[in-house]
């Protein structure tokens, strides 16, 4: 026999937030694979400081789906694993090519920022919900995502 949740948030509510944490946890996966796949496949005269920067953020990142995954489970839905469900709810373009080391970072940069944005997204939800333990992960992702797209950036300055 099932245990109903209650944690003060209401049902109806703790759906749409599960929903909004869902989008993310597709975002980060995809935005996983794709910086997995850089890693692999960068060339080029800065191949070592890529290789190793690509290979610490798709690490943070496969933390981070564990953690999103588990926070919608904890909320009392099911969280989505497959590569179809994500490319449904992700705003990450899968990568097919192996682009520029260049156009690589231009990339992650948008996909760290886009990650960021749609983390951003789900803060009335969570604000309304009272939903703290949700705020707290959205606000670290944020703060990752957007220090992730910054360090990027700075790689393509010509000073």
């Amino acid at each position: 026999m099932a245990v109903a949740i209650d944690i003060g948030i209401p049902d109806k509510e703790r759906k749409k937030i599960a929903d909004g944490l869902s989008r993310l946890l597709a975002d980060t996966y995809t935005l996983y694979l794709k910086t997995h796949n850089y890693h692999w496949n960068v060339e080029g005269p800065m191949f070592q400081t890529l290789h190793t920067m690509f290979e610490t953020q798709y690490n943070e990142l496969a933390l981070a789906v564990d953690l999103i995954a588990e926070r919608i489970r904890a909320l009392g839905h099911y969280a989505p694993g497959s590569y179809a469900q994500y490319a449904k709810l992700s705003s990450i373009k899968e990568e097919t090519g192996v682009p520029s080391a260049q156009d690589m970072i231009k990339n992650l940069v948008k996909g760290n920022e886009a990650v960021s944005k749609t983390a951003r997204e789900m803060f009335p939800v969570v604000e309304k919900s009272s939903d703290e333990p949700t705020a707290d992960l959205l606000t670290q992702r944020m703060q990752i995502h957007e220090k992730t797209a910054w360090m990027l950036r700075s790689l393509l300055e010509k000073k």
